[in-house]
């Protein structure tokens, strides 16, 4: 009988992450929480299909937001709608501003020089999306939804790129209808995008704060 390998993600105990300082939403304490989060004591390669549906378990999710400022400072975001043939079942047709996605067992062959989670991060972005544009990126802040059946089993690290130019482009046919929009238009909108999508645009523009 073959045996079907499957994926193996990254993940950190549930239990770890509620010591450090358990949150429902957006903080911006990343000081906080990511040294000891991508620690390789703390983390470890689990099947995904298994830890999809433990909440003993969160998997480290890249967030990536690409903000356009354009000559008249309006803000833009870059948004798509996922299509049926992306991994998580349970945000097809659904809008989102994020790009990114697992961090694999796959991502931690190389020779040591980079971190696996930067090293998948690269991977997914460069599967899913063609940025063609200088950019900027920094971490910004974490997400965790506990209120949603995904939203318990990941961990999200929001990176924000700031682009020079509005060309990202999707890369895969399951990205559709994506674009850059005004930050105010997808707010008023949220009710249709994914939850992680609506607590990031609250916390990163609902506010004032950029």
């Amino acid at each position: 009988m073959v045996q079907v390998e499957t994926e193996r993600v990254l993940v950190v105990s549930t239990e770890l992450f509620h010591r450090l300082g358990y949150f429902q939403g957006f903080s911006r304490e990343m000081d906080r929480y990511l040294e000891e989060l991508f620690s390789p004591e703390n983390t470890s390669y689990r099947s995904r299909s298994e830890v999809e549906e433990d909440p003993s378990y969160k998997q480290l999710i890249p967030y990536c937001v690409f903000r356009y400022r354009g000559e008249d400072e309006q803000e833009t975001v870059f948004q798509y709608t996922r299509g049926g043939g992306q991994g998580e079942k349970r945000l097809h047709a659904k809008r989102s501003v994020g790009i990114g996605g697992h961090i694999s067992a796959v991502d931690a062959d190389g020779d040591g020089d980079i971190h696996p989670y930067d090293e998948g991060m690269r991977r997914e972005l460069t599967e899913e999306v063609l940025i063609d544009t200088p950019y900027t990126q920094q971490q910004v802040g974490l997400i965790n939804d506990d209120e949603t059946a995904v939203g318990r089993v990941h961990l999200g690290v929001v990176h924000l790129f700031d682009v020079t130019e509005p060309r990202v482009h999707s890369r895969e046919d399951d990205i559709l209808e994506d674009g850059f929009r005004p930050v105010g238009d997808i707010l008023s909108e949220l009710e249709h995008f994914e939850s992680w999508s609506q607590i990031c645009m609250q916390a990163l523009f609902g506010t004032g704060e950029k």
